[in-house]
């Protein structure tokens, strides 16, 4: 192996930790991305970190601060910085983070994806540069950018990302007789590790009234951060004064985290609302057929999880009543595990 792909080989190393990182601020972050940045230098790691919550330091300054409380400060001069995210380079609630780099010494950037916003696309790249640092992009992009996803697609959308989980039975009934839960044991933990993963979750009156769920995290398949907040509990109604005014989302500790929402005529308006006023990034979908056939109607739902029990219900409530849909909606899987006797898939939706 030459020095040239030693370098390459090491530049992915120690990405793959940066996104593993990222990874830990997934849920949290919103309206900022999930990102993580090492620190290395003569192959040692000098400090790390990852962003947390909007308001609070950015990975990266986080990563110069651990390195300056474990004593590293002196060896930032000629180190290399990896970050998921090209380095933001404006004023928003934090200072930018090109000048924290600048200030550091840091003599190397390495980044995966390029910031997706035309405002600042490529700007601090080009700072970084202009100063005499050595710049390295797109290093483990296709890694950096699965982390950023939903962030990326709600950049460019000014819109949330939707993933919808359905559960139903091998005949595709949506409930059961004896008891209100279609999912194994298991499979429940799975839909709540999508809950922690989202900022909002978005039902249907019907589904209120019906079944009175809490819309809340409680036991995920990981450990619930402690900087995550419940998500935003997103109601949906013709009727609003047919909300029974003691169902949970109205009545538990997180009341204030409820939003009702009539007639709503145009959903595209709402996701853009729900984006712009709440910063919310990731929308989960756990509603009725109907409510899920006029998102899938019109292409709306960018993810899909399907929990499927091994039950013959035969109660005949669909998955999706009305019909054929006026255009198919195809699931790319990219995930297929056995959730205790359950079998979720789990992928992206591509519209004909």
């Amino acid at each position: 192996m030459n020095i040239a792909e030693e370098r390459e080989a090491e530049d992915k190393r120690w990405m793959q930790r940066a996104v593993s990182l990222g990874y830990r601020g997934w849920g949290t972050t919103s309206p900022n991305p999930p990102v993580g940045a090492v620190i290395v230098k003569g192959g040692c790691v000098l400090g790390e970190g990852f962003h947390e919550r909007a308001g609070e330091p950015h990975a990266e300054r986080r990563a110069l601060a651990d390195a300056r409380a474990r004593g590293h400060a002196s060896e930032l001069r000629g180190a290399t910085i990896y970050v998921t995210l090209e380095p933001c380079s404006s004023y928003g609630r934090t200072p930018p983070c090109t000048d924290a780099i600048l200030e550091s010494g840091i003599a190397r950037v390495v980044y995966g994806a390029q910031d997706p916003d035309p405002r600042h696309q490529g700007r601090a790249d080009g700072l970084l540069r202009a100063a005499g640092i050595d710049v390295s992009a797109g290093v483990e992009q296709g890694a950096c950018k699965q982390l950023l996803r939903p962030w990326i697609y709600a950049t460019l959308h000014r819109r949330p990302w939707v993933l919808a989980k359905v559960a139903c039975t091998l005949d595709g009934s949506m409930a059961r007789k004896y008891t209100r839960w279609v999912s194994s044991p298991e499979a429940l933990a799975y839909a709540h590790e999508c809950r922690l993963r989202s900022d909002a979750i978005l039902v249907g009156g019907q589904t209120v009234r019906s079944d009175d769920p809490s819309l809340t995290i409680r036991q995920p398949l990981s450990a619930i951060p402690e900087k995550k907040r419940q998500p935003w509990r997103i109601v949906l109604t013709r009727d609003p004064h047919s909300l029974p005014p003691t169902a949970k989302v109205f009545t538990d500790a997180y009341a204030e985290r409820t939003l009702v929402y009539s007639n709503v005529a145009n959903l595209p308006d709402l996701l853009a609302e729900l984006y712009s006023q709440y910063g919310i990034i990731t929308l989960m979908l756990e509603c009725g057929g109907h409510l899920l056939r006029s998102f899938l109607e019109e292409h709306l739902v960018n993810e899909w999880v399907q929990d499927i029990a091994p039950i013959l219900a035969g109660n005949g409530q669909p998955m999706l009543p009305g019909g054929y849909l006026p255009g198919e909606a195809h699931l790319e899987i990219s995930e297929m595990q056995q959730c205790g006797v359950d079998r979720i898939l789990r992928g992206m939706i591509r519209y004909s």
